[in-house]
């Protein structure tokens, strides 16, 4: 039904409050990255207006540190469009912090707790091999 894929990868051994916490940041940025990707707005039966969702699914998986790794590197070589989330950011307190640590990071081997990704199906199952589905 979709050309395309959203995929959210979360590291396995995270709080579940860290995991969604990364998992809600991560969505956002695949959303405001494309805009496309998001469906209409909602209505209820007493005519109220709610806000878009993305207009496909998002699959979630957990992932290890390597596979967590691979799929960053496979999400540069296939330019597929992504956000990421690392482990310092936890510790701070603001977007403009976030965005200085990981800024700070390692350019090819950032200390990734969090990655999403959009692009072709194909592509995406590529990058994810190894990752499996969030129970």
């Amino acid at each position: 039904m979709f050309d395309t894929k959203v995929a959210v990868l979360v590291h396995e051994d995270l709080a579940v409050w860290q995991k969604l916490n990364v998992t809600a940041f991560l969505a956002t940025g695949i959303a405001s990255a494309v805009p496309e990707a998001m469906g209409q707005p909602y209505e209820d039966a007493a005519g109220r207006h709610h806000a878009r969702l993305l207009g496909q699914p998002i699959l979630i998986f957990a992932a290890s540190t390597e596979v967590l790794r691979r799929a960053w590197q496979q999400s540069l070589q296939r330019s597929l469009t992504r956000s990421a989330y690392v482990r310092a950011m936890f510790e701070t307190g603001h977007d403009a912090v976030n965005r200085a640590v990981f800024r700070a990071e390692p350019a090819d081997t950032p200390d990734l707790v969090g990655l999403a990704l959009h692009g072709p199906k194909k592509e995406i199952d590529k990058a994810t091999k190894g990752a499996r589905l969030h129970p």
